[in-house]
């Protein structure tokens, strides 16, 4: 073996490449501009994007620019427009507002007649501003968790007073030692309705509601088959076939249960 051979190092892994912001490709005519740390609101005005904008501008057609410097222009139109989409963002949810501030003025656009701009953003957040946002976001929780467990007693407590039966059997269980108070109670929630079904529109919870009231309405065996006769009739009129046999089923089911009247 030749003593003066070079010696070979094994290759070792590649290194990885630095992260480094997109900026446009630019033309000819574009000037690049630079916009670096901003600091802008986001969804919570009081937490902040850091913001940096790579963008480029050019001149467009033959209309002349007003008085001052077409970098400033350009400057202020990437940077309110950056601004105003941030402002629908978290900081927690920095690569989506990124990607919607890009989308947008990563493509050439016209903010003048005599210009024509875009740019690249690329977002960073500090740590102040995402334990902020953190604890901005634990405490948006926390409210909605208090509302509806609010909601969810109001609900419970108007579905118990709006029945006079859940109603009698509540009060005894709560206030055994005052019950001469029952009636006072009875008075003050007379006209008090039972709570809404919130997967229901306002006419389902009528057509409930009335239902609840006829079959209340409906004592004796006789009423329930005068009005089974006439629902069936109505059903018949109104072409409503299935309907119309759910009813006779009922009136047939009902007419041969012991006892009934059927004159």
């Amino acid at each position: 073996m030749n003593p003066f051979t070079r010696r070979h190092r094994q290759p070792g892994p590649p290194s990885a490449p630095a992260r480094v912001a997109a900026v446009p490709a630019t033309g000819p005519t574009e000037n690049l501009l630079l916009i670096k740390d901003e600091r802008m609101p986001s969804r919570v005005s009081s937490v902040h994007f850091t913001v940096r904008i790579d963008g480029a501008w050019q001149p467009l057609g033959d209309t002349p620019p007003p008085h001052g410097d077409p970098s400033s222009f350009a400057r202020h139109h990437l940077r309110a427009h950056t601004a105003r989409i941030l402002r629908r963002h978290s900081v927690l949810e920095t690569p989506a507002a990124q990607d919607a501030v890009n989308a947008t003025i990563a493509r050439p656009w016209s903010p003048e007649p005599w210009l024509v701009t875009r740019g690249v953003v690329l977002l960073a957040v500090t740590g102040t501003d995402q334990d902020l946002a953190e604890e901005h976001l634990r405490r948006a929780q926390h409210g909605d968790l208090d509302r509806e467990e609010t909601n969810r007693r109001v609900d419970f407590l108007q579905l118990i007073l709006s029945d006079p039966d859940r109603r009698a059997v509540w009060w005894i269980d709560q206030y055994p030692d005052r019950l001469g108070e029952l009636a006072q109670l009875s008075k003050a929630v007379a006209d008090l309705k039972p709570p809404r079904d919130s997967t229901h529109d306002g006419l389902h919870a009528e057509v409930t509601r009335f239902v609840d009231q006829l079959l209340t309405d409906l004592h004796t065996p006789h009423q329930r088959e005068i009005f089974l006769r006439a629902l069936t009739q109505t059903l018949r009129t109104l072409g409503s076939t299935d309907l119309q046999t759910t009813a006779a089923r009922w009136l047939s089911g009902h007419l041969t249960e012991p006892g009934v009247d059927t004159a």
